[in-house]
């Protein structure tokens, strides 16, 4: 089974990776895998950086870990199955490349339902997909 389960976490909406979360705690009580929750913020253009207040990037990563540390400690696994890491940039990019680095055997996510608008430029989720270096399972969110 999986030992390594990277589940990725919108910062502005964590609730919307429950049953993700839900799904990985079963897996790590189950089967003893550890759980890599990763929060992708954006990058902010040095011509925008410039006209917020200082030290805003470094804000926002601070409050996304801490963030994902409050959703992995109130998940339902044993002491030490949780760890997290905060990336800058593009969700896809990001996740498939924490996946690679931190040597994740599944990407496992929640994927908004489809649209028009994803059918012909693609999702997130449809990037990873196509491109992870591990198995992925994405789970239908409402």
């Amino acid at each position: 089974m999986f030992k390594k389960i990277l589940v990725p976490i919108d910062p502005a909406e964590p609730q919307f990776a429950d049953d993700a979360l839900a799904k990985a705690a079963q897996m790590a009580r189950d089967y003893g895998a550890k759980i890599h929750l990763l929060g992708v913020c954006p990058e902010v253009q040095s011509f925008v950086a410039s006209q917020l207040p200082e030290g805003f990037q470094e804000n926002e990563l601070r409050e996304t870990a801490g963030i994902l540390q409050k959703t992995g400690d109130a998940l339902d696994v044993p002491e030490g199955a949780v760890d997290v890491m905060v990336r800058v940039g593009s969700v896809y990019h990001e996740v498939i490349e924490e996946a690679e680095k931190a040597e994740c055997d599944l990407v496992l996510m929640t994927s908004h339902k489809p649209g028009l608008s994803t059918y012909f430029i693609g999702s997130n989720a449809a990037h990873i997909v196509r491109h992870a270096p591990c198995s992925v399972l994405v789970l239908r969110g409402s």
